[in-house]
């Protein structure tokens, strides 16, 4: 988002994006309803929200380890012991990525309850819990002095590490998509969306180091912490290899009942798209 949100192109995409912000799975759930024209939603919603177009370029990526999407165990217990899961609800994607993970690698069903993302009121209700985004993050951080404070030693399994194991692809988590409906009334080309939203990109990383200054004000992280997240856990780029791992991603998520049959991916291509309503994470 570095250009909606850094002059000099700020001013200038205002013209035609409004900008808010809200969850991943609100994301998708805005555009199903029509509240948002753009949205940056987990790839789940591709299967399951239709009439939509995906920004081709972009992603939200992990090619191993992403530290921010993990699945908390007590530390003498085993995935396929774990019988129920205390589930942050914020992306849909991650928790059919750990429906997978139990059906087809760790041969568990357990029960999802969903929960707010507090660990320790997580794990007085369920064997684990499913952490997404921030609070996973600070809970890494946490790790070894919950220990200290609690006596009690946890398993962080990073769930992008797991997926990369055993299926040999990247972890995509979320991107870009575009309410077709929208594109038919507004005065915007297909490839002008498509070229703010990967200058975008290409800008914010390369101000990487700006992003952590200013995040760090925002998040009880340190910046060297944000910025290691940003630059080694995260990639940004809708690739081959990440195409490979959509494709099996969505594969068994079909054939362990989580999520209808593979979808037929629209890209946005050279349809007019007036202001679209943008929904961020």
């Amino acid at each position: 988002m570095w250009d909606f949100e850094h002059e000099p192109e700020q001013s200038r995409l205002a013209e035609c994006y409004s900008i808010h912000r809200t969850m991943p799975s609100e994301c998708a759930a805005q555009l199903e309803n029509g509240t948002a024209d753009i949205g940056l939603v987990p790839i789940a919603s591709c299967a399951t929200t239709p009439d939509l177009s995906i920004i081709p370029g972009c992603t939200i990526a992990s090619l191993d380890s992403v530290r921010s999407i993990l699945l908390v165990m007590r530390k003498a217990q085993g995935a396929g012991e774990v019988r129920t899961v205390a589930v942050d609800t914020s992306s849909r994607t991650s928790l059919v990525y750990m429906q997978i993970l139990f059906r087809r690698y760790w041969l568990g069903q357990p029960r999802y309850v969903p929960h707010a993302p507090d660990l320790a009121a997580m794990l007085e209700h369920c064997d684990a819990a499913l952490l997404i985004g921030d609070p996973a993050l600070l809970a890494l951080e946490d790790a070894s002095a919950r220990e200290v404070r609690t006596g009690e030693t946890l398993n962080y399994l990073d769930l992008a590490h797991e997926w990369k194991q055993r299926t040999g692809t990247p972890w995509v988590s979320a991107l870009w998509a575009v309410r077709n409906e929208a594109l038919r009334t507004v005065d915007l080309s297909a490839q002008s969306v498509i070229d703010h939203f990967v200058r975008s990109r290409d800008h914010g990383l390369v101000h990487i180091d700006d992003l952590a200054l200013e995040w760090e004000a925002k998040i009880s992280l340190s910046r060297e912490a944000i910025r290691s997240y940003l630059t080694n856990n995260i990639h940004y780029v809708l690739d081959e290899s990440c195409l490979e791992g959509m494709k099996l991603f969505f594969r068994y998520a079909a054939e362990c009942g989580v999520l209808p049959g593979p979808p037929a991916l629209s890209w946005l291509g050279t349809k007019s798209a007036q202001q679209v309503r943008v929904a961020a994470r």
